[in-house]
């Protein structure tokens, strides 16, 4: 089945590394959402930036714990949200 260019994927995900969405974090998620056809939202407690900006990711101040809702539309749009959940799950390859 492919994706509409309409299609949105949403996930709630808990920031699980020590420092949070510091500015490396959101620097390998930009890096890794720019390199998909979808558009990026990612929101907390009401606050909601472009998933492909470092600097507003950072204002969002997540820390570890933190719970961010991440919505993706466009083309790769299941795709970027997956490759969001890994970065995340996997402690943006931090040690703890």
């Amino acid at each position: 089945m492919r994706d509409s260019p309409q299609q949105e994927q949403r996930a709630t995900l808990e920031i699980r590394n020590k420092l949070g969405l510091h500015a490396r974090a959101a620097k390998l998620i930009v890096e890794t959402v720019t390199t998909y056809d979808a558009d990026i939202k990612i929101a907390k407690d009401g606050q909601t930036v472009d998933g492909k900006s470092i600097m507003g990711i950072m204002m969002l101040a997540a820390e570890q714990g933190s719970r961010i809702e991440v919505t993706a539309s466009g083309r790769q749009a299941r795709e970027a949200l997956a490759a969001i959940r890994e970065l995340i799950d996997g402690r943006f390859n931090e040690p703890e």
